[in-house]
């Protein structure tokens, strides 16, 4: 048999056996059908009544081909024989097989036969679509990424985990701090996320407490959020002495011990101020509000006040007060005077002056605020007893300033020290009825008369003090 039909088939194996058996089955068919058309043939000339020619005579006859060619034309059928299949015997392809092409059996690896599968399983389909493949395991990954990056499953966690952020800490240091700590995942999803929110520069130090397993969202949003100011504020008030300072602290919870802590302190030297002698910081404690934290030690609220001092003290301009021989501590000596007696601010500068006045007269100071001092009475009139204590800090008996300051005044007193009001008054007393006022006089008669004036008032009101504002 010719092997040229193997040549003008582009599907054909020539050295597949099965497809040699399907063209001898293929020969033999052609060679029956053509017999049998043959037999037909004979069979209509000799009944036809005509000497005409046959249906295939009229056609022109059977045409073969070549013997060996695979494509031969077959005879015209008569126009009365039913159109009959070709190949009838010819097994059904199975499922797979490509028209024009042999049948490939399909199996677990989609080999056939002669080896593995043109077009069948996934390898075929690498061959035939690499780039959409892949495509399709990029967009794989992405989805993957993203699903991992954004967590949309994920909430804010779950238990406590206290964190702290240190300054100046770069996102790569606060994710690896996050990571440690159970909080987040991945460090490095972290910075991707944190970038992705252009929040880089806005996560701030602090302590936190945060939850383990939160997603990054949640992590970035708590970060990137200023922490609450966890303070006290402590306000000091002008005037207040050592043991009422000590007490306040006492009652906002700071720790230790207040008044042992304003004996001294490496924060502030007295004797820089011209107090060599002083027995403790008594009017270097400058009243003001601080900030501090809850439960802090006393000692931090001395430190606080000490350098508020010494930063307001350097505004203070002294000449006036140096010109008169005062030191700085002599300035707030007079200054704490004035803060317990002018009563009204504008009356500041004339207690001043009353203050200047009698130490130039060497007269006794009088003033009733450092006997409660050293007495301790800061609320009750003064009785006749305390007013006769033995204490350098009883200026009724003792000329001159007292030994010290009496309470922290504040800067205006301060200035006011530093700076009296120019007048020749020597005396003053309570103005009865005007809230804080005060009756200033130039001689004794003067003040003898407003003296009485204010005891009448006081036996008036059954002995307490009449300076009840009301007009």
């Amino acid at each position: 048999m010719s092997d040229d039909w193997l040549r003008g088939d582009p599907f054909a194996d020539p050295d597949d056996p099965a497809a040699r058996e399907r063209e001898e089955r293929r020969r033999e068919r052609e060679e029956k059908r053509r017999e049998r058309e043959g037999r037909q043939a004979k069979e209509g000339g000799a009944g036809g009544e005509s000497g005409g020619d046959s249906p295939s005579q009229q056609r022109g006859g059977s045409v073969e081909s070549p013997p060996d060619s695979p494509y031969e034309p077959t005879a015209t059928k008569p126009p009365s024989r039913p159109y009959e299949r070709e190949f009838w015997d010819e097994d059904t392809d199975p499922v797979g097989t490509e028209e024009g092409r042999e049948p490939v059996a399909v199996s677990g690896n989609g080999a056939g036969p002669g080896g593995p599968g043109r077009g069948s399983g996934v390898f075929g389909a690498l061959r035939r679509h690499p780039l959409r493949i892949f495509a399709a395991i990029a967009a794989l990954f992405v989805l993957w990424f993203l699903f991992v990056l954004f967590q949309p499953f994920k909430g804010d966690g779950s238990g406590e985990v206290a964190v702290a952020i240190p300054k100046g800490a770069s996102v790569s240091e606060v994710g690896d701090l996050l990571g440690e700590q159970g909080v987040i995942d991945s460090s490095t999803l972290f910075q991707v996320r944190v970038t992705l929110a252009g929040k880089r520069s806005e996560l701030y130090p602090g302590h936190y407490t945060l939850a383990e397993g939160m997603s990054y969202g949640a992590a970035i949003e708590a970060l990137s959020q200023p922490p609450v100011k966890r303070t006290v504020t402590v306000t000091v008030p002008e005037g207040y002495s050592r043991a009422q300072a000590a007490q306040l602290a006492e009652e906002i919870g700071l720790k230790g011990d207040y008044t042992k802590e304003t004996i001294r302190s490496p924060f502030l030297n007295p004797a820089k101020y011209g107090a060599q002698d002083a027995a403790n910081l008594e009017g270097f404690l400058f009243p003001d509000t601080f900030e501090m934290k809850p439960n802090a030690p006393a000692a931090d609220l001395v430190q606080l006040q000490l350098e508020d001092f010494k930063r307001r003290i350097k505004g203070v301009e002294m000449g006036y007060a140096r010109s008169k021989n005062l030191t700085v501590y002599d300035v707030l000596i007079i200054a704490s005077l004035i803060e317990d007696e002018a009563g009204i601010p504008s009356q500041r500068k004339q207690v001043a002056a009353v203050v200047y006045n009698r130490l130039r007269e060497g007269i006794p100071l009088g003033i009733d605020a450092t006997i409660r001092f050293a007495t301790g009475n800061y609320t009750k009139p003064l009785t006749e007893s305390e007013l006769a204590v033995d204490s350098p800090y009883n200026t009724r008996l003792n000329a001159g300033l007292p030994p010290g300051p009496i309470n922290s005044p504040g800067l205006e007193a301060i200035e006011a020290a530093a700076h009296p009001a120019k007048s020749d008054y020597l005396f003053y007393v309570n103005e009865p009825g005007t809230c804080g006022k005060l009756a200033f006089s130039k001689t004794n008669a003067e003040f003898e008369a407003d003296v009485a004036r204010y005891n009448a008032a006081r036996a008036a009101a059954g002995g307490n003090e009449p300076d009840t504002c009301g007009g």
